[in-house]
């Protein structure tokens, strides 16, 4: 038997669905998407730099004209700010971000903007949502005192480097593909350097166009930077004599050595550096790219053997990050520069024993008189925990404690009563000279020296420096060779 069902009937009326205004909201702030905390504080740095006057007031308009609307909690940020800052940081807007992302009031914010999540909260809050952007140029600071370049945006960076748009960022390589490139597109070569019994090193050699991009930059932006005094390496118008000169006729001299100098020297501290000496912070981003490297991974795992297991580890670890390489024209004017707070503070470690102290690049030397003789042990563990505070190691067996009684030696070269050429090099040099007279210079030309004329003219002039009379002689002697 089958059952029919039943006839339809007239359609009841349906009544107009209600929306509570709960649901409205929670489908609008579905389709809204709502930016991050990080854009926020970014939109309002931009929005407070921007602001006419640098007061609370204009900043809480800046903020409210961001925001669409004014918020209660832009009172309490304007007035930490305008405490934080005094003046406003025009060539650091990421700093400004990163300080109005710490603020009390704007964590706050956002963690009550989180609980739009939940619909019944969206009858009570809004959402943090921006409404207009502005955007204000970065401003170098006026460093002309200092003779530091005025650079404020990366247009004006790329026109003083002479570079367009496009090459300043292939050069910078600000996301760092270039280490993952093929090996014709990339910035640099490579070459590792053996040393029996010691760790290795690697020159990292800047392509032909690159290099001389770093010589620019070395010209015309770093040179005017202040170095401290006690910096004689790669600095004009210093050198291993005038550094050297310091120690002379002292009771003792101490030398230490660093491990790893250049590889040591990460991209934060150069960044560090670069926008203490003025420039904004794109720029220096941007510098740092163009002077820092990356090393790619086939070439760290060709490294040759040498050294104990953990300085090999240490060494891979600082060439895998960006830092300074060892070969860009660049890298010894930044080393100095990202060292002057560890010149400071070992020179001031060596004024408390009465002591003198210079640095060339990795070779540290210090000397005194009696109160630094009898405690010189104490002051070498000082002065290892100040190099390894500042992120450098010591390398201990290159530490040495010379009294006045035996040969005193900074950079190669003697300075117990006056700078001057070790002995034997010097009896070496005068035998050399000797049998060219005697026997012709090709037999002496055993490193096979392309041009052993200038080669030895060379050590005769470095003998000469640190002892006029003895250059003489040797230089006497020279012109009555054969050649």
């Amino acid at each position: 038997m089958t059952t029919s069902s039943p006839a339809p009937g007239p359609p009841l009326p349906v009544e107009p669905a209600v929306t509570p205004a709960v649901t409205r909201a929670a489908a609008t702030l579905q389709r809204t998407p709502r930016p991050s905390s990080s854009a926020i504080a970014q939109t309002l740095a931009q929005a407070f730099l921007a602001s006419p006057q640098w007061t609370k007031a204009e900043l809480v308009a800046a903020g409210a004209h961001v925001l669409g609307a004014r918020r209660r909690w832009l009172g309490p940020l304007a007035a930490q700010v305008v405490r934080g800052y005094p003046r406003p940081p025009l060539d650091a807007p990421r700093e400004l971000a990163a300080m109005i992302a710490s603020c009390d009031s704007f964590l706050e914010a956002v963690a009550k903007a989180a609980l739009e999540a939940v619909a019944k909260a969206a009858q009570q809050r809004k959402p943090i949502l921006i409404a207009n952007y502005v955007l204000a140029p970065s401003v170098a600071r006026d460093n002309r005192h200092a003779g530091v370049p005025q650079i404020g945006t990366l247009g004006e960076l790329a026109e003083r480097l002479k570079l367009s748009g496009g090459e300043l960022e292939w050069f910078a390589d600000p996301k760092h593909w270039n280490r993952t490139a093929v090996r014709k597109l990339q910035h640099y070569r490579y070459e590792w350097r053996s040393r029996p019994g010691r760790l290795p090193r690697l020159l990292e050699i800047p392509a032909p166009r690159l290099r001389a991009l770093q010589r620019t930059v070395l010209r015309e932006l770093l040179y005017p930077l202040e170095l401290h005094d006690a910096a004689h390496g790669f600095v004009p118008g210093r050198s291993a004599v005038t550094g050297a000169a310091h120690h002379t006729g002292r009771d003792v001299v101490l030398n230490l050595d660093l491990v790893t100098f250049f590889a040591k020297v990460t991209a934060g501290r150069v960044y560090g550096t670069l926008r203490q000496a003025g420039y904004t912070e794109a720029v220096s981003h941007r510098l740092v790219g163009i002077a820092t490297h990356v090393v790619p991974p086939r070439v760290l795992a060709q490294m040759p053997s040498g050294g104990d297991p953990n300085q090999r580890f240490a060494l891979r670890q600082s060439l895998s990050v960006p830092h300074l390489p060892q070969g860009a024209p660049t890298s010894p004017t930044l080393a100095n520069l990202s060292l002057r707070r560890l010149d400071s503070r070992l020179a001031g470690l060596a004024e408390k024993f009465d002591g003198g102290y210079t640095r060339y690049a990795d070779d540290l030397a210090f000397s005194g008189g009696q109160d630094l003789a009898q405690h010189a042990d104490a002051f070498l563990r000082a002065a290892t925990l100040i190099i390894e505070d500042q992120e450098h190691s010591v390398n201990q067996q290159k530490t040495r404690v010379r009294q006045s009684g035996v040969r005193q030696m900074v950079t190669s070269v003697v300075v117990n009563e006056r700078t001057n050429v070790p002995r034997p090099d010097f009896d070496r040099l005068k035998a050399i000279i000797h049998n060219c007279r005697m026997h012709g210079p090709q037999s002496q030309n055993r490193e096979a020296h392309s041009d052993f004329r200038a080669h030895l003219l060379g050590r005769i002039s470095w003998v000469a420096v640190l002892n006029p009379a003895r250059g003489a002689k040797l230089l006497e002697d020279f012109h009555r060779i054969q050649w």
